[in-house]
């Protein structure tokens, strides 16, 4: 699954090109934020779940 401070890959790139994507927010809404531009989305985790492609790189847990 997928964590707050994980990097995601979207099943559509974003205009910017980089289809990297940071999540920034959880809860009944999702907010992510593109890499390479800085912009921000934010949708339902349904939608999200629909659109989410895999995660790249899972944020390191802290202890």
């Amino acid at each position: 699954m997928y964590d707050l401070g994980d990097i995601v890959e979207m099943k559509k790139a974003h205009p910017c090109g980089v289809n990297r994507w940071e999540i920034t927010r959880m809860g009944a809404d999702i907010k992510i934020k593109c890499t390479g531009c800085g912009h921000v989305v934010m949708m339902t985790r349904r939608e999200f779940d629909k659109k989410l492609k895999k995660v790249l790189v899972k944020k390191a847990k802290e202890d």
